[in-house]
């Protein structure tokens, strides 16, 4: 029987780990397939406060876990199969563990971003080929950059990206753009950004220095080319980790949870989330330990809430 579990990991997961075993809760965090999250496959992470110098995501993860073990915190590996909601305590059954009684739940499992799938891509994510134009960005100052998407996201970031870049190359694969209208007006008057639409990615091509390109299929003649570019940014969408929860917490069209605003607050009393599994927005290192602060403070409240009544019942 445990105070809190936090279902995942990640700044979100870990900032809620600390902050809950600093105050004395003994939280236990289960880990998935890929402890410490999206920041496990990023390289030098420069925009997160205290680093100066900047710090390697894997380390920085690495560092708030053995923080939180410090203060007394559990890790545990497995993955959550399902999640039974309808009555308190919670039960989680976890592959690898078996079943897991709790008070009260954090939900930080994240949202994973879409790939290719292609040749190449996997291989070099951290390397070249990255999701996130505003934590890598920086690294490519001067450099010709490809992004590949046609949605909102996909112009907001090749937009993003000619504040560094030499030349923004957008691919899509279709001869139209599904971002609205102003982005892409505003988009198409950027002098920086060239366009590569109707053509499909076939490969992320590679030398021993790392990324050159991108090789495209036209979808008109059926011919390849090699589009020529030191990173390839994958814009084609995210999607929250929130499957196992089998429809018990309220969550938007796209499957992100919705929090009562200003909190953490899931329409589970008891279960809390924060990172990016309910972020559509900002979906940042920095962003997310903050919501792992709110998620922890919520719940701790929510468990001295519960303490009190239960006193009271038996007096």
């Amino acid at each position: 029987m445990y105070k809190s579990i936090i279902i995942g990991t990640g700044p979100a997961g870990l900032t809620a780990a600390i902050y809950l075993a600093r105050a004395n809760m003994k939280p236990l965090i289960i880990e998935g397939p890929q402890p410490g999250g999206q920041l496990t496959t990023t390289t030098e992470v420069e925009n997160f406060p205290g680093f100066p110098e900047g710090i390697m995501g894997p380390e920085l993860m690495d560092n708030m876990r053995q923080q939180a073990e410090r203060f007394g915190a559990e890790f545990r590996t497995g993955w959550v199969n399902s999640v039974d909601m309808s009555n308190r305590p919670f039960k989680l059954q976890v592959e690898g563990i078996g079943e897991l009684i709790t008070d009260t739940i954090v939900l930080s499992t994240g949202a994973s971003a879409k790939y290719l799938g292609i040749p190449g891509e996997q291989d070099n994510v951290g390397r070249g080929v990255s999701t996130c134009a505003t934590c890598d960005g920086f690294f490519f100052r001067g450099k010709e950059i490809i992004v590949v998407g046609g949605g909102d996201s996909a112009l907001e970031e090749a937009g993003f990206l000619t504040r560094f870049a030499s030349k923004v190359t957008l691919v899509h694969r279709r001869d139209e753009l599904r971002a609205s209208k102003i982005m892409q007006d505003r988009v198409r008057s950027n002098e920086k950004v060239e366009w590569a639409l109707n053509r499909t990615p076939v490969e992320v091509v590679t030398n021993d220095a790392g990324v050159t390109g991108l090789q495209v299929r036209n979808n008109e003649t059926g011919e390849e080319e090699l589009l020529t570019a030191s990173g390839v940014f994958v814009a084609i969408g995210h999607h929250p980790n929130t499957g196992f929860l089998d429809g018990q917490i309220d969550t938007d069209e796209n499957g992100y949870i919705i929090v009562k605003p200003g909190t953490s607050e899931t329409n589970v009393p008891g279960v809390f989330a924060c990172g990016d599994v309910q972020d559509t927005r900002y979906r940042q290192a920095i962003t997310a330990a903050g919501s792992g602060c709110m998620a922890a403070i919520d719940c701790e409240k929510y468990i001295e809430n519960i303490e009190h009544e239960t006193a009271a019942a038996v007096k």
